[in-house]
Order: structure tokens, then sequence, then C-alpha cells
């Protein structure tokens, strides 16, 4: 059956390198994914290797990088949600917790992937999550999607344990990279992929595989 899939982080990029396997096999399932970006990450400090964007250009930049990563991803649909980047944690709650609601209104998910707050390093990450995961905590228990986490946050499973959902993602590696790639501005810089050609174990190793934790709401 097919089922509608929900994807809200905060960056342009963050699909990528955390769900675009896990939502390329969806697709392949005949699931429906949508995601909401919440911001353009105009305020990135990586321009590019060699540089080609700057400060104006680069929320332009991103945005088509952003449709580029969706396409290759196969995701049938993008919502840009307009919020500014580094901002998260400062927008009004009931603004941003009503733009997630509404969303689940519309698509009624039976999956949502978002970040686990506090456990994922930036702060608008955890504020991402932390957004998702108080708008959803609102509704019945029956009408609560499973929301799967990404973490990575030094020593995270210590606190919050292992994942719950490891999927392999290595025969969907090609659309991964693909993704990955499609940032342009952004997928060379060191925190990331790095100007070092990588070989395919190297992909295999690094990217074939995402982790999710089940938020507990109860």
């Amino acid at each position: 059956m097919r089922q509608n899939i929900l994807v809200i982080l905060p960056h342009p990029d963050d699909e990528a390198f955390t769900v675009s396997g896990t939502l390329a096999k969806h697709i392949q399932d005949g699931d429906h994914v949508t995601y909401a970006c919440l911001t353009l990450g105009e305020m990135g400090r990586n321009m590019g290797i060699p540089p080609f964007a700057n400060r104006v250009t680069l929320p332009a930049i991103r945005k088509l990088e952003l449709e580029d990563s969706c396409r290759a991803i196969g995701i049938q649909d993008l919502r840009m949600m307009g919020f500014h980047d580094k901002m998260i944690e400062f927008e009004d709650q009931e603004q941003l917790d009503g733009r997630i609601g509404a969303l689940m209104k519309e698509l009624f998910p039976s999956i949502v992937y978002t970040f686990y707050p506090g456990y994922s390093v930036h702060p608008d990450h955890d504020a991402c999550g932390r957004a998702v995961i108080r708008t959803i905590g609102r509704l019945p228990n029956a009408e609560r999607p499973v929301v799967y986490c990404s973490a990575f946050a030094k020593n995270h499973q210590q606190a919050i344990g292992k994942p719950q959902l490891v999927n392999d993602v290595t025969p969907f590696l090609q659309q991964k990279m693909a993704s990955i790639q499609a940032h342009r501005s952004q997928f060379q810089a060191a925190e990331l992929v790095g100007s070092k050609q990588l070989d395919d174990e190297e992909i295999r190793k690094r990217f074939g595989t995402e982790r999710f934790w089940i938020y507990p709401f109860d």
C-alpha cells in the first residue's frame, strides 16, 4: 500500500547526507515523498571549490541545487518553507509549529523523517527536530505517524541507545551520490566529502548505511 512520507529538515543538503538512500527506496516501493525544507541555507559558509557563489547569489544557487538533489532522489513534492537559515531556534514557535501542523493535516503521513532534537549538532537541526516533535506530540496517539530521527552528535548512542532502523542503501548509492553532488557549492567542503576522490569501497563504507531512531513519545 502506498504511504505518504514527510521529510522535515532545515537546510538544502541535509536530505542528501541523512536520508536520500532511504527516500529513493521509498519511491521505488511506490511511496509518495514530500520534502519540507525550512530554509535555503543562505548563511552557509561554503561557496564552492573554487568559489563560484557569494553571499548575494548563494540563496538562488542553493535553491537550484536543492531542486537538482530532489530530482536525483526522485522526490515528488518539494516544499520550500521560507524560514531563515541559522535562525530556526528563534522563529516564532506558533508560526513554525503551525506550518508543520498544516503539512500534517494536508498529507496525513505514515512516516516522518527529521533530526533527533538535542543530538544533531547544528542548532537549526535541533530546533527543527524539536518543532516536529512538539507538533506531532500534540496529536492523538492514533493519529501520530512514526517519527524516524537522524542523530550524529558525539556519544549520542550513550543517551538514546542504538538506532531502531539501520538501512542498507547500497542499492541506491547512485541516487544518493547524485543528490550529494547536486549540492555543488557544498559537497567538496572538507567537513562533508572533501576534495579527495572517493573510490567505490570508500563510498559504500561512508554512505552505504542510513540510521534512524524512533522518537519515543510515550
